[in-house]
Parts: structure tokens; sequence; C-alpha cells
């Protein structure tokens, strides 16, 4: 059984260049994308929504690396091919394809995915940032990246080159549930992994998870925050 909530606020800023979104093929398979534009002036917002539509549009039910891979980087092309001298727009992605058994994710930037095993985290993504380069030198801990000077630094971005590296991953999924989360970095700079997986194991399904989560965030942000957005999907085995 597949579950799957997804939300997006637009925060304290002036324009939400976020966009989330999540198909189905058939009754057992789910493509879910979160994006954050980069740009400003309207600009992030078009790249995310040109990102997500291209992928969840053209994507035809597959779980597979290489059609993820292509997808992401048709993605990027569509970005570059908005972009203007005014505005050189970009987004970062995060993408999810999963059908009975078996999970297949890629992303580009600091959206992050995680995956939760029975209420336990079991894996995340690593951010493509200056930030989280710091951390795998050992020069700041994984806490301090969340609000480091240069946490929004980003690396790897649709729309920043056309030789695009794409990092992907996989996993079987098994019986029981296994709950992914797809985030923009508004949401996980305020939200931690322990407090995401105690709000998991509370909820009662995946709406219930996602508003528990942004009860935190909204307790916690200033004013003047990041716009914020998540997917949330859940599959019983």
């Amino acid at each position: 059984m597949f579950k799957i909530a997804t939300y997006s606020n637009v925060g304290g800023r002036a324009n939400n260049e976020d966009t989330v979104m999540a198909v189905r093929h058939g009754e057992e398979r789910i493509c879910a994308v979160v994006a954050d534009g980069l740009g400003g002036h309207g600009g992030g917002e078009l790249a995310s929504a040109r990102a997500a539509e291209l992928i969840c549009g053209r994507w035809a039910g597959q779980v597979d690396k290489d059609v993820l891979t292509n997808l992401v980087l048709a993605a990027n092309e569509a970005v570059l091919a908005i972009q203007t001298p005014q505005c050189s727009m970009k987004t970062t992605v995060v993408a999810l394809t999963a059908m009975p058994g078996r999970a297949v994710w890629a992303h580009d930037g600091d959206s992050r995915l995680y995956r939760f095993r029975d209420g336990k985290l079991e894996f995340q993504t690593t951010d493509h940032s200056s930030a989280q380069i710091g951390v795998m030198l050992g020069q700041i801990t994984p806490d301090q990246l969340r609000f480091h000077p240069d946490r929004n630094r980003v690396l790897r971005a649709l729309g920043q080159d056309t030789d695009l590296k794409v990092e992907t991953g996989s996993c079987d999924l098994l019986p029981g549930r296994t709950a992914f989360l797809l985030c923009t970095d508004g949401f996980w700079e305020y939200v931690l992994e322990e407090e995401m997986a105690k709000d998991l194991r509370a909820a009662k399904d995946p709406e219930d998870w996602i508003a528990r989560m942004r009860k935190r965030l909204a307790s916690k942000v200033s004013e003047g925050n990041d716009n914020n957005s998540a997917a949330a999907v859940w599959i019983d085995i």
C-alpha cells in the first residue's frame, strides 16, 4: 500500500520558489519530486516548476536508476533552456520512484531524501554544498551544518552546467513499513532527524506526520524564514 502527502509553504518570503509534485502509475508505482528554485524574482519558481513537471510528466512507471538519471538530465536541459541573460535561474531537485519491493532516488543540491524503516532512520542523502564538504573534512559537525554561513552555497543544481552529475541510490523494500521524506532545506534546517523519527512513530498517516513536523518548524522559525516544502511517502508491504 502506497500513501503520499505533500505540502509547500512560502514561509516568510515574498515568493514561493519551491515545487512539490507526486504522481502515480497505476495503484502501486509512484514518483515524487521536491525542487527548490534558486535565482530570485520569480526565476527560481520557474526553474523548480519546470524540473518537477518534466520529471513527473515524462515518468512512465519505471523504477530504474538509468531512467531516473535521464529524467533529471532532461530537466537540467529544460532549466538551461529557459534561462536568460537577466535571470540564470537554477533549482535543486530530489526525486523518488517506487514500486512494491523496490525504490530508486536521485538528487542534486541540498534538498534531501530520508528513509525510515519501521520508525527508525536508515539513510539520508548527502548535500552537495560547501558546508557539507566542511562536515566531510571534519571542520564542522553535522549539527553545525544547519546554520553554517556556507550552507546555502550549493555545489550542484539543475541549470548550473550542461555536464550535470546526478547522484542516485536505491534499496529493496522489505515487509513492514518504509517511509520516505523528501524536503527542502527550509524544512530540514528546523526539523531534526530524531524529531522526524519521533513524529513518524506517533503519526497515523503521512498527512499527520507532515503536520506534526510542520508544528515543530513553526515553533522554531524566525521572521523571514525560507520557503519550506516536503513530500512524505509510506510504503507498507
